[in-house]
């Protein structure tokens, strides 16, 4: 079995590998569940024209450990000539709200200048749309014809359809979910345990340059672990030992997966904080689509056979509760061995699909 190698330079598909972003203050926010942000900040970016009519935006909205930069991370499905065409449509990508990539986040400096930490209010993913929301509006732009987005992106782009109905004429919804289940809850549980359990974390209030690296470079291996397949570790990996012959019998590396998963780990907390995965990860718990109850939109619904993570059952499930609601909408499973990150990965045979449904 062939396994896409870009499957295993996580942090390199998905570092961000530009800084185009743009800033938009939208003002200040009174958070779902209490709390309150004094003014926001989004960091966004753009591609294409925006035809006169303002009838070809697109907004793509990222995973938990995304940015702005969607022409870089889902490089295979948005570009120029690609499934999201951007000679053809007007592609915004924001980073979102808790994020730490340029929105506001608890790394953000507070109105006394010290960063907010867990002074930052519990956010949900409606408050993500709420804040994207904003940022169409301060572009002029009142209907979308589309947004997209995969595993906490999906999320936002369902809650998008029922937040703003009649604003949204067609949604791209991959690798994702109505509700997490007992056993998606508890992987974000154990990544979070990971951070408040290391001794810099100091109740979340760490000072720069001590930041709970350990801690988040954990709870990242465990993440990592869900978003690739059995088959995928097997061929890349199986029980290869790293630089040596024989092993070692102590507690260091020795097999090639350990020093892979450890690498992976100490990259991410260069470019993450580990304040804003215990946000974002909450607020994905959290979300609960009940019905589409409301909706105008249409849907395309992808789904991968080797994603254990988000796999294809749920997908099925919101495709009947769109049909429940006398929606159009279709679910294309896509056979590939790459697991929960195949939705970033495969330009190709997802991408015939988006296509067809953005034309």
């Amino acid at each position: 079995m062939a396994i896409d190698p870009a499957l295993f330079l996580e942090n390199e598909r998905t570092a961000p590998s530009s800084d185009q972003r743009i800033y938009a203050e939208v003002g200040p926010l009174d958070c779902q569940v209490g709390g309150h942000l004094p003014r926001v900040t989004v960091a966004y970016e753009t591609w294409g024209t925006l035809s006169s009519a303002k009838d070809n935006a697109i907004l793509v909205c990222h995973a938990l450990s995304g940015d702005s930069h969607a022409i870089g991370w889902w490089e295979r499905l948005i570009g120029p000539g690609k499934a999201i065409d951007t000679n053809q449509f007007f592609v915004i990508g924001s980073n979102s709200l808790g994020g730490c990539q340029g929105t506001t986040g608890p790394a953000s400096i507070a109105d006394d200048g010290k960063p907010y930490r867990v002074r930052f209010p519990s956010i949900t993913v409606g408050d993500m749309v709420e804040v994207q929301t904003r940022l169409l509006d301060h572009l002029g732009i009142d209907t979308l014809l589309g947004v997209a987005g995969g595993s906490m992106g999906g999320m936002q782009a369902l809650e998008w359809t029922v937040r703003k109905p009649g604003r949204i004429k067609k949604a791209f919804v991959t690798a994702s979910c109505a509700a997490h289940s007992a056993m998606q809850i508890g992987f974000n549980e154990a990544a979070r345990q990971a951070v408040l359990r290391d001794p810099r974390w100091l109740g979340g209030n760490y000072e720069e340059g001590q930041e709970p690296t350990g801690g988040l470079a954990v709870g990242r291996m465990i993440g990592h672990l869900s978003f690739l397949s059995e088959q995928a570790f097997e061929v890349k990996f199986g029980r290869r030992l790293q630089d040596k012959d024989l092993p070692n019998y102590d507690l260091g590396v020795d097999f090639q997966v350990e020093s892979y998963l450890n690498y992976q780990g100490d990259k991410f907390t260069a470019r993450f904080d580990a304040n804003s995965l215990l946000y974002l990860t909450k607020a994905i718990d959290y979300y609960e689509l009940p019905s589409f109850a409301g909706s105008k939109s249409d849907y395309l619904f992808t789904s991968f056979t080797t994603d254990w993570l988000y796999p294809s059952h749920q997908s099925e499930a919101l495709l009947k509760m769109a049909k429940a609601e006398g929606l159009k909408a279709e679910h294309q499973i896509v056979d590939l061995p790459y697991g929960h990150d195949a939705f970033l990965l495969d330009g190709e045979i997802q991408g015939k699909y988006v296509r067809a449904f953005f034309a």
